[in-house]
Parts: C-alpha cells; structure tokens; sequence
C-alpha cells in the first residue's frame, strides 16, 4: 500500500513525533508531505522516510479562527489543495495526521478520489477549537473519511460526541519503542550535575509552553512544596505564545521560586532528561487526548502525576502505576509531589509497576500492527 501522509507543522510536536515512527514503519512505499519545514523533516530524513515540503507559506488559519480569518487564507489554502490533489494520484491513500492538513487531505481526496484517514490527535471540542473549526472538521471527516484514528477513547468519544459518524472511528493508542527510553546512571547524574540540582527532589515537566499545557499550576504547586524540591520546565513556545513564556518568568519572580524553577526550552534529549527526575509532572488544564509524555516518564521508570481529564485517564491507575488529580488544583498537586518526596520507597515501586504497564500496553511494534491491520481493510 503507497500511502500519502500529510503534516501540518515541521516543528517537534508529539502528533510529529507519533506520525514519525508509524512514517518510518511504512517508508519503503510512502511520502510525507509537509506544509511547513522544520527540524520534523529532518528527522523524517534520518529516519530514511521520504518527505516533501509542499508549501513555503505559513497557514494562518488556527485552531480558533473564526469565518472572517478562514475566507482570508483561501489564497494560500488552493494551491496547496491543487499540489496535493496532484500528487495522491499515485497513492492508494491520504493519512492526515493533523487539523490543518486532514482539511487540506479532504478537499484533495474529494478531487482525486484517493481514500481518506484522519489519525485524530485532538480532542474536537470548544476547548481547543472554534465552532466553525469543529463544524468544518466533523462535516468532512462523515463526508470523506474511510477511517478515523483515534489515539485514545476519550479522543473518539468527543468526536462522536461531536456529531461525527462512530462506526468510522477505532482507537489505537501510541505506540513506543522501549529502548528509547533506556539510560544509564552515569548520565543521570552528569546531567544533574550540569543543572546544579544536586541531591534536590527533582519535578519535570515535558510540553510546550502553553496556556492549557498548565506549567503555571506547577509553579503555583512549587510554592507549597517543601524547599528542596525543584522543577524543570522543558519545551517553549511554538505557537505565537510568547506572552504565555513571560508571564511564566514574572510568575516565578512574584513567588520568589528563581532558584528552584530552571527553563530549559527545547531539548531533543529528553529520555536523559527524564531519567535524572525524580517525578514527572503533567498539568494540562483542558482534556487531553492521550498524554504523551505520560507514557515517556513511565518507560524512563519514573513516578508520573497527571491531570485527571481526557486521555490521561486511560493511561494511569492512580495509587498503581502513578497518580491522578484534578485539572488546575496546585494545592492537590503539591500534595502528590510532597508524599512522593517524602515516600521515595512507594515512588520507586510505583514506577516500576508504571513502566511494565507502559511496555506492555503501549508498544510501538502493536501499535504499527494494529494500524497496518486498518489501513488495509479499506
């Protein structure tokens, strides 16, 4: 099967990041093409994927763009429609991997004919997108799309929830190869060493810096743990959301948390970052459809707390293998990173029950099978 697939973005995200292992998976009969180049297309190249990039205009259209901001980037949308509608003539199918380009991947496939996927990364509600967005996205996926992807149930419930058609809809939760996610001791503690953290107890949190990502509830949460506790805020601003990263600065200044809160930005090393933590912290204030970094932090057998909406339910048994609390409550928060610390014995077995949980039930070698399986059924 030649499969087409399509990418909005060229930066490292971890719809990006998902889409280039099942990429690499099928490399010998595929393209992926990009609307925008990045460090992601050379990675896809290391990778020996063949990638393309289809455009050199930056869509304008996002997220939460009304009517007016959507007519406005029709002059760059119709080209690129044309370019794609162009190429999928030699593919048995089009796999979108994300909002922009599953529109983009809909109108072509309508043109040319070519079978359509959606591998759904996102939580379609008001959340995370303007109505027309959902209305725009849902009319396509029931009038084009032979099968949506949905990387977790709550991802696949908020689309039929949506109004989008269930019988086309199955869940394949990311996959992950374990031995990314291996490091040694030694590395930890040269890496703690560079970061002067010492014998600290270490938060990490791995995610860009964003509003609904929620690193201010972990900074918050910092100010009523015990003194030797720190954090590591790991990922920038991708997305215009620069104000975002200040308000962050001037946050940790007002609590007077300079010394015990490090940014780091972009790393490419996280595994090795996340073995020299000693918990993993994720604070998405709004539901998230599979959380990532969860599954990461478990393969690095390290504890994981997460906010208890969207998909991270399905990925923690809280008290087993980490633990789970409520969306936006740093008090809450602070309570799991104090016990951690302080119980490092229950945090130690809890992450080794977390990580054979994780090798099991999020293995990449299943998910490329599972996924392979679909394709071929259409």
């Amino acid at each position: 099967m030649n499969i087409l697939f399509l990418d909005q973005s060229g930066k490292l995200g971890g719809a990006e990041l998902s889409l280039l292992d099942v990429a690499a998976h099928h490399r010998d009969r595929a393209l992926v093409g990009l609307f925008q180049d990045g460090l992601f297309r050379t990675q896809l190249q290391a990778r020996q994927v063949p990638v393309q990039v289809l455009t050199r205009e930056i869509l304008q259209v996002r997220k939460d763009s009304n009517l007016l901001q959507a007519l406005q980037s029709i002059g760059q949308v119709i080209p690129l429609i044309n370019h794609v509608t162009h190429l999928s003539r030699d593919y048995d199918v089009i796999y979108t991997n994300t909002p922009k380009a599953f529109i983009v991947g809909a109108l072509a496939s309508y043109r040319s004919g070519c079978p359509l996927v959606y591998h759904l990364r996102d939580i379609i509600s008001a959340d995370h997108f303007s109505r027309l967005n959902r209305t725009l996205l849902i009319t396509l996926a029931n009038a084009r799309c032979r099968l949506v992807i949905a990387n977790s149930n709550a991802t696949r419930q908020a689309f039929v929830q949506a109004g989008g058609r269930p019988e086309i809809v199955q869940v394949a939760y990311n996959g992950f190869n374990p031995e990314v996610y291996q490091a040694s001791e030694a590395d930890c503690q040269q890496i703690r060493q560079r970061l002067a953290v010492g014998d600290r107890f270490v938060v990490g949190h791995f995610s860009r810096l964003s509003p609904w990502k929620g690193q201010h509830i972990l900074i918050e949460a910092l100010s009523h743990c015990p003194d030797n506790v720190v954090a590591l805020l790991v990922g920038d601003a991708l997305f215009g959301e620069d104000d975002y990263v200040a308000q962050l600065h001037q946050q940790v200044q007002a609590l007077n948390l300079q010394q015990r809160v490090h940014f780091l930005g972009f790393r490419t090393d996280i595994p090795a970052l996340m073995h020299a933590c000693d918990l993993i912290a994720h604070t998405s204030t709004a539901p998230e459809p599979f959380g990532r970094v969860i599954i990461e932090g478990m393969l690095c057998q390290r504890p994981v707390v997460a906010a208890a909406a969207g998909g991270a339910v399905e990925l923690i048994d809280h008290g087993h293998t980490g633990w789970l609390t409520p969306p936006g409550e740093a008090h809450k928060l602070a309570d799991v990173i104090t016990n951690a610390c302080q119980q490092p014995e229950r945090s130690r077995a809890i992450a080794l029950a977390a990580q054979q949980h994780a090798q099991t039930h999020f293995n990449l070698a299943a998910t490329n099978g599972q996924i392979s399986a679909l394709l071929h059924q259409i």
